[in-house]
C-alpha cells in the first residue's frame, strides 16, 4: 500500500509538471492595447526618463538648501613633542559655526524657480518618452500583422505555381505541352519559393523587433489577435495642427525652457543687489564638549555686501543670459514648425494611403477572377503558359499592394496621434 501511495504521487507531481510545461511553452496572445501596455510597464526607456525626473526633484531640493542656515563642526588636535626633562604641549581645539544666507538678491529665489521649471520639464520628457513607445509598439505590431499577410500571399502564390506546374506536367506527359513549359513552370515555382523565404525571414524579423520594444524574452513564441483593419478617421488637418500645439510636450517644455532663460537672467541681475547674512560661532579647548569656562565664547553676526564694481561680469553675464533667452524664443518657434511638419507629414500620408485602399481591394478581386481565367483557359488549351504566370504575377502585386496599403494607413494613423500628443492613457 505504501508504494501504491508512493507511485501515485509521483504520477501526481508529473501531470502537474508535464502541465505546468505546456502552460510555459504556450505563446502569448497579444492584442495591440497588450502590446502597448508591456511596451509602457518594461520597456527601459520610461524608466531612464522616470529616473532623470526624480535626478530634477532632487534639483529642487538642493536649490531650497540655498533658503536654510548650514552648520559645520571643525576639531583640531596638535601633538607637540618635548625635550628632556621638558612637559609636553598637546592640544584639542573644537569649534562650532552656523551661516545663513538671509537675502541673496534674488538668486535662490530664481534657482528654486528655476529648478522647478525643470522638474516640469522632466515630466513632459515621461510622457513624450510614453508616446514615444506607444508608437514603437503600435508600429511594431502592425510590422508583424504586414509581414504575416505577406506571408500568406506568398505562401499561396507559391501553392497556385505548384498546382500549376503540375498541370502543365500532365500535359507534358500527355505530349499536349512542350518541355520548354514545363521547364519553365519550375522556374517560376523556384523563383516564388525564394520570395517566400525572404517573407519568412521578415516575419521573424518583425516578431523580433516587437517582443525588443515590448522588453519580452527574443525565443517568446507570440500570437497576434488583431489583423490589419480600415477604420475611417475623421479628423480634420486644421483641428490636428491645433490640438498639436496645446498637447505635444516639445511644445511644453519649449516654452518652460523660455521661462528657465529668463529665471536665468534673474539670477545673473541678482549680483547687481546686495547680500545679507547672518553668522554664529563658538569654540572650546582642550575637551571633548564645552565646559562651564567656555560659556562666554561665542559670538554672533551680521554682514552685508555690495558688489559695487565687477569690471563688467555682470554685465557680460546679463547679456549671456539674455542671448540664452534669445535662444530658447527661436527653438520655440522652430519647434512649433517641426510639429506643424509633423502633423501635416502624418495626415497627408494617412489620406494617400485611404485613397490607395480604395483601389486595391477592387484589384485584387479583379486579379482573382483573372488568374481563375487564365487557369481555366490554359486546361482547355485556349491561353498561354506565359499568360498564367502574367495572371499570378498580378494577382500577387494587387494583394502586396493592398497589404501595403492597410499597413501604411494604420502606421500613419497611429503617428498622426502621436504627432498630435494624443496621451498615451488615452488611446
Amino acid at each position: 500500500m505504501p508504494n501504491l501511495k508512493h507511485n501515485a504521487a509521483l504520477i501526481a507531481a508529473g501531470v502537474i509538471l508535464l502541465q505546468n510545461t505546456f502552460a510555459f511553452a504556450a505563446p502569448v496572445e497579444l492584442s495591440l492595447q497588450d502590446s502597448i501596455a508591456y511596451a509602457l510597464k518594461s520597456n527601459p526607456a520610461v524608466q531612464i526618463s522616470s529616473e532623470d525626473k526624480k535626478q530634477s526633484e532632487f534639483s529642487v531640493s538642493e536649490a531650497k538648501a540655498g533658503k536654510m542656515p548650514s552648520v559645520s563642526l571643525g576639531s583640531r588636535y596638535t601633538k607637540q613633542g618635548a625635550s628632556q626633562g621638558a612637559s609636553r604641549s598637546d592640544s584639542l581645539n573644537n569649534s562650532l559655526s552656523m551661516g545663513w544666507q538671509l537675502y541673496s538678491g534674488g538668486k535662490t529665489e530664481a534657482k528654486i524657480k528655476q529648478a522647478e521649471l525643470g522638474v516640469a520639464s522632466s515630466d513632459l520628457n515621461v510622457e513624450k518618452t510614453r508616446q514615444q513607445l506607444v508608437l514603437d509598439a503600435t508600429t511594431n505590431y502592425y510590422s508583424v500583422l504586414e509581414a504575416k499577410n505577406m506571408l500568406a500571399v506568398n505562401e499561396e502564390s507559391v501553392s497556385n505555381l505548384r498546382a500549376h506546374a503540375n498541370i502543365v506536367q500532365a500535359k507534358y506527359q500527355e505530349g499536349v505541352a512542350a518541355k520548354s513549359e514545363v521547364l519553365r513552370s519550375e522556374v517560376e515555382v523556384a523563383n516564388a519559393e525564394q520570395n517566400l523565404i525572404k517573407a519568412q525571414n521578415q516575419y521573424e524579423l518583425a516578431v523580433s523587433s516587437l517582443l525588443t520594444t515590448l522588453n519580452m524574452d527574443g525565443d517568446t513564441e507570440i500570437t497576434l489577435k488583431g489583423e490589419l483593419n480600415y477604420l475611417a478617421d475623421s479628423r480634420t488637418l486644421a483641428d490636428s495642427i491645433t490640438q498639436a500645439k496645446q498637447n505635444r510636450p516639445e511644445v511644453g517644455q519649449a516654452q518652460l525652457s523660455i521661462d528657465s532663460a529668463n529665471k536665468g537672467i534673474e539670477i545673473a541681475e541678482s549680483n547687481k543687489r546686495p547680500s545679507v547674512s547672518l553668522s554664529a560661532s563658538t569654540g572650546w579647548n582642550d575637551s571633548v564638549v564645552p565646559k562651564g569656562s567656555d560659556k562666554d565664547n561665542w559670538s554672533v553676526g551680521a554682514s552685508a555686501s555690495w558688489n559695487i564694481f565687477d569690471a563688467g561680469v555682470t554685465k557680460s553675464q546679463v547679456n549671456k543670459a539674455e542671448s540664452s533667452l534669445a535662444k530658447a524664443k527661436l527653438q520655440a518657434e522652430q519647434t512649433i514648425d517641426a510639429v506643424e511638419q509633423e502633423v501635416r507629414q502624418s495626415y497627408l500620408s494617412m489620406k494617400e494611403a485611404e485613397k490607395r485602399l480604395q483601389t486595391t481591394e477592387v484589384t485584387v478581386n479583379k486579379a482573382n477572377e483573372d488568374l481563375y481565367i487564365a487557369q481555366e483557359t490554359y486546361k482547355a488549351g485556349v491561353n498561354t503558359n506565359l499568360d498564367v504566370f502574367d495572371a499570378q504575377l498580378a494577382l500577387t502585386q494587387a494583394k502586396t499592394n493592398h497589404v501595403q496599403a492597410l499597413y501604411d494607413y494604420n502606421v500613419n494613423k497611429a503617428k498622426l496621434d502621436k504627432a498630435m500628443g494624443v496621451k498615451a492613457g488615452s488611446l
